[in-house]
């Protein structure tokens, strides 16, 4: 029987047509930087402090300034000795002998004081994030942790649906209906007129956004031929380290945080353009005994890299056309015994891959001190795991750098752990090559989930296994912060052990370098 590897022997493994679609989608990979981790400018918390009235009328009254005025008036906070953000004075200002001239007060250690009452002034710096719009801050500031919260309860959900829709009824129609839904809940998060409909549509939003850029991971994974997957996969994550790279020269310009979410938007609304560029999946098709549609479009993909289809490929490619289509579901990734190893570990690698490469971003505060420049040096740390990748698995192989890159993030950690605080730059760097570590693993379960399951029930074997990566981001804050109450190392250590676990059940996969895509179960189980 003919493959769709032997038609692409035919039409061209990477030719002109695969290398104009890979670079279309390779884009969309960017705008999802500005989604995931955007958070950080769009929920930016600037120094803030309670409002009083009559503080703000003396203040402008005498025109001090935001400095003076709360060194002035605001108490200092016990345990940190810096002037506190959620309380105030409670005391009648007029009854004081602050004036204008006379900026000495007498001892206010021993006046009671209060939460806010009137809200908050804020330090603004020039941005306005939704945290200073609708006041998330001291006993509201827990509500933040909720726009990330949603954006992954979609990813959970959207990557699953659309995974669905995408195996039943094909690569380009579920990425097109995500990219109409990323751009519609993505105006309506600019838009949101409270807190409440913000996370709403941010749910939306994040419903469409992971799946259809997993359609668009598998669309291009197989179009090209076997020798190419590795590649074209490592770069179209790798765009998403672009994305990064581009997030704080946008923010740096765009200072107000809805603003900066139509900017990060409007790709999505300009690839709905893409249906006339891009295919649907040749494979696809023929997995669905489409047969005549599969030489149509891969007649196109011949011509245009200047090549042409023998008539016996074409014979044999239609001769099956009326024969019975397959359909996906679940029960496929757990019904046989290889197939349900493959689902366990590999899950069990993006959970692993999204806890301790959030972990390690968070433990490292992202290296401190300017955010602008934090996030070009994060996004920058990501760049050589690709070089990394590309130069090691079609060498060595999948397996053995995906399990070796897991265990350089778990001794990461465990060395880190057990640094002195002293070794300051010393610990920064070992826990700089754990991010390494991860980052390969990271991209490296992407394409190696595609390449285990075969063709009918690809896309959503990838969007099962990958909702574990949206629990990992749910879990992850939750195990740093709470951790590190009881001992600030502690999540270290268990991010370590995660990290080795999923090294060793690595080592109980296939290989799968140079091995066709399957294109059954039965190739699977084989």
């Amino acid at each position: 029987m003919t493959t769709f590897d032997d038609i692409l022997e035919e039409a061209g493994k990477f030719g002109r047509c695969q290398k104009r679609i890979f670079i279309l989608l390779c884009m969309v990979s960017m705008p999802w930087a500005g989604v995931y981790v955007g958070i950080v400018f769009q929920g930016f918390t600037p120094d803030h402090w309670c409002r009083d009235p009559a503080v703000v009328e003396r203040r402008e009254a005498c025109g001090w300034n935001l400095t003076e005025s709360r060194r002035l008036t605001v108490p200092l906070d016990n345990s940190s000795g810096q002037q506190s953000s959620c309380e105030q004075y409670e005391v009648d200002w007029n009854a004081t002998e602050l004036t204008c001239d006379n900026q000495e007060l007498e001892d206010l250690s021993r006046t009671p004081t209060t939460s806010c009452k009137h809200g908050w002034e804020y330090d603004y710096e020039g941005r306005r994030s939704f945290v200073t719009e609708f006041d998330l801050v001291c006993s509201n500031a827990w509500l933040v942790d909720m726009f990330q919260a949603t954006l992954n309860v979609g990813f959970l959900v959207g990557s699953i649906a659309i995974g669905y829709l995408a195996d039943r009824f094909g690569r380009k129609m579920s990425f097109l209906i995500s990219n109409l839904l990323n751009g519609v809940a993505g105006i309506l998060v600019a838009v949101a007129p409270n807190y409440i409909s913000l996370l709403v549509f941010r749910t939306l939003y994040g419903f469409g956004v992971k799946g259809g850029w997993v359609a668009g991971y598998v669309l291009i994974t197989e179009i090209v031929g076997v020798e190419f997957r590795r590649t074209v996969g490592v770069i179209y994550q790798m765009f998403f380290s672009v994305g990064i790279l581009i997030l704080p020269l946008l923010a740096y310009y765009i200072t107000d945080w809805r603003w900066l979410q139509v900017v990060i938007t409007i790709p999505y609304i300009l690839f709905l353009s893409y249906y006339w560029f891009i295919p649907e999946s040749p494979r696809w098709l023929l997995s669905q005994n489409q047969n005549s549609k599969a030489v149509k479009i891969t007649e196109g993909m011949a011509k245009e890299n200047k090549m042409t289809l023998s008539k016996n490929i074409k014979v044999a490619t239609l001769k099956d056309d009326n024969a019975d289509s397959t359909t996906a579901s679940f029960m496929d990734l757990i019904r046989t015994p290889n197939m349900r190893k493959h689902t366990f570990i590999l899950s069990y690698n993006w959970f692993t891959s999204a806890v301790v490469y959030q972990g390690l971003i968070m433990r490292l505060g992202i290296l401190g001190g300017n955010v602008y420049i934090d996030f070009l040096i994060s996004g920058l740390v990501e760049f050589p795991a690709a070089f990394l990748i590309l130069f090691t698995i079609e060498r060595i192989g999948r397996r053995l750098p995906f399990a070796t890159a897991n265990f350089v993030a778990g001794v990461s950690c465990f060395i880190t752990a057990f640094i002195p605080d002293s070794m300051f730059w010393f610990k920064t760097a070992v826990a700089c090559i754990g991010r390494l570590g991860i980052t390969m693993t990271f991209e490296m379960v992407v394409f190696v989930n595609t390449e285990l399951y075969p063709t009918f029930v690809r896309n959503l074997g990838v969007s099962v296994c990958s909702t574990l990566c949206d629990v990992g981001g749910i879990v992850a804050p939750f195990l740093l912060y709470r951790l590190a109450v009881i001992w600030l190392e502690l999540p270290l250590i268990i991010f370590g052990f995660l990290a080795f676990l999923a090294g060793g059940l690595v080592l109980l996969l296939p290989e799968t370098r140079g091995v066709p895509l399957p294109d059954t179960i039965d190739d699977i189980e084989k």
